[in-house]
């Protein structure tokens, strides 16, 4: 006797479709709990199976992960990025580092050249929201900011591919940033993101690329000279590659 593959119903792909669309627009960033199953079920106008059905298919592709007794989480903004994040889980932050430093170098290179007015002011509101959450002494609210500026820059280099892989493997960056500041943030790892503004401002491709590579210089000598693959901060070097 041949069994035939159950189908999934074209319902349950557009709810699929409609929370992927929640996760990859930001309303629900990476870290956050999305709402609960009866609260989904009330907002999309289904089956609380169907919408049982939709979380656990994300949650099997790496974008939510579902935690008894606490919720489900957005854990990537892609498929791609949950595969990313699981394939690098354990990578040497010295490479992590390096592979940051090429891909902010040419973004930053890039956006010096293509970057647009309103563009320009969104990285300025980006800045600024880098330094508020610097001076509120919160490490994971910092750790967004930071993120959030750097993918600005990339999005401004008008690449959409080196975009795109910058974004999926966002998660893998930031989790090695956690490590790296810890759970308090300390005057002197901080570095100042201004002059990179700047020089993409001033289209000065040569300038912006070389800020950008400065801000991972110190992380990368610190992953080195740890001799750790897990601790890049054991070393004890003062980090400014945010």
């Amino acid at each position: 006797m041949t069994l035939s593959s159950p189908q999934r119903s074209a319902l349950s792909d557009q709810v699929i479709a409609a929370l992927r669309t929640q996760i990859a627009s930001g309303e629900w960033p990476v870290g956050s709990r999305i709402p609960t199953e009866p609260e989904l079920v009330e907002e999309l106008g289904v089956a609380r199976n169907t919408v049982r059905e939709a979380v656990r298919a994300l949650a099997h592709n790496g974008l939510l992960d579902i935690r008894q007794g606490s919720g489900t989480y957005v854990v990537a903004t892609s498929e791609l990025a949950g595969v990313m994040h699981r394939r690098f889980a354990d990578a040497d932050p010295h490479h992590v580092a390096e592979m940051r430093a090429a891909l902010e170098t040419s973004g930053a290179r890039l956006a010096a050249l293509r970057r647009t007015e309103q563009e320009m002011a969104q990285l300025d509101a980006l800045l600024e929201r880098r330094e508020a959450a610097w001076e509120s002494g919160e490490a994971e609210r910092f750790v967004e900011a930071d993120a959030s500026l750097h993918l600005g820059v990339l999005a401004a280099s008008h690449n959409d591919v080196l975009a795109a892989v910058y974004a999926d493997l966002g998660e893998v960056m930031r989790d090695f940033l956690r490590l790296d500041i810890g759970e308090e943030l300390r005057p002197e790892a901080h570095m100042d993101h201004a002059r990179l503004i700047e020089a993409i401002r001033a289209g000065d491709e040569e300038a912006a690329a070389r800020e950008a590579a400065s801000h991972t210089q110190e992380w990368r000598c610190g992953a080195t000279g740890a001799g750790s693959t897990k601790t890049p901060r054991s070393a004890g070097a003062a980090d400014e590659g945010h």
